[in-house]
């Protein structure tokens, strides 16, 4: 249906409106898009990545020993074109206010693209790992194929550890916006500051929230809308958030953590082979071995429990 004359008199004057509204300066009325990375040109070369690291799921043509290096050099070839353009993009709007990048900037950032892409291999090894803990974690689970093809965790996972290798190779923005579009298409968010172990495994997944300094050891299996997060921002003399510090805790190996745990606090650690109970709400560490549950009382009151086994005698 084409507007009235009325009516688009009146767009014409909210648009007027809008345009004025950019003069004010804010930060969110800055002009440099061109300057910026391309979000979604971001999430083109996470997919080429996920191309390479599972071949024969993503592809949509017959592969074989003879043209599956082919199918791979297209893939890691225009991914890493992809990362180059927009982490070189993100570099120079931070260093060159979105100028030309300059030739150290330039060395940067090829360097660190063919740095991650070096690390494929062994990125695909813990991808390995962490598919086949959410096979072997999941009765429901009815093959290597199902879980690859059909569970949020391995996406999210996924993105998570190409991100945590640009992350380390201190690249701005890009990673952040890589495990983000996890965020958005998985509701699992995993900051890719984190420092996550082997044969990890999320279960459902939706509503997980892993901060910037997390630390999970090995084997370690959460549940829906667990919080890994922080007890509360220290700030400076001037009232500025202090963001160099650990703020959210370690969860070390063999530790498995239910649906709707909170577990908050930089000094707080989760002990081997623990398991936190739904619900419950840690902002204190606990000794390893021990069992957190939450239990609700006849009156109405409620009660959070710390079980930890009881050491055998010394014999005779």
């Amino acid at each position: 249906m084409k507007p009235s004359e009325k009516t688009q008199r009146k767009l014409e004057q909210i648009v007027d409106a809008v345009a004025d509204s950019y003069r004010l300066a804010r930060p969110i009325d800055s002009l440099e898009s061109t300057a910026l990375p391309n979000r979604r040109k971001i999430i083109e070369a996470i997919s080429e990545l996920e191309h390479v690291a599972y071949m024969g799921f993503y592809s949509t043509r017959d592969l074989n020993s003879i043209n599956l290096r082919q199918h791979i050099g297209g893939h890691i070839h225009r991914g890493a074109e992809l990362l180059m353009e927009q982490i070189g993009r993100a570099v120079g709007y931070l260093h060159n206010d979105g100028g030309a990048l300059e030739p150290g900037d330039q060395r940067f950032t090829e360097q660190v693209v063919m740095e991650t892409l070096a690390e494929i291999p062994r990125v695909r090894e813990q991808l390995a790992l962490d598919v086949q803990a959410a096979y072997d974690g999941d009765p429901a689970a009815k093959s290597i194929e199902e879980v690859i093809f059909s569970y949020p965790a391995i996406q999210a996972i996924t993105i998570y550890r190409f991100a945590r290798e640009l992350y380390l190779r201190n690249v701005p923005m890009v990673p952040r916006i890589m495990t983000e579009h996890a965020h958005s298409t998985t509701g699992i968010e995993i900051h890719p500051g984190a420092r996550i172990g082997k044969r990890f495994f999320i279960d459902h997944g939706t509503g997980v929230v892993i901060g910037e300094t997390a630390v999970i050891g090995d084997n370690v299996k959460l549940y829906q809308g667990v919080t890994l997060g922080a007890l509360s921002f220290a700030r400076d003399e001037a009232g500025d958030v202090i963001r160099e510090i650990r703020r959210h805790p370690t969860i070390e190996d063999d530790v498995t953590i239910y649906a709707g745990a909170t577990i908050l606090g930089g000094e707080t650690v989760i002990g081997r082979g623990s398991v936190i109970g739904a619900n419950t709400w840690v902002t204190r560490s606990v000794a390893p071995g021990t069992r957190v549950t939450y239990s609700t009382l006849e009156a109405g009151e409620s009660r959070q429990r710390y079980e930890t086994p009881i050491p055998p005698r010394p014999e005779g």
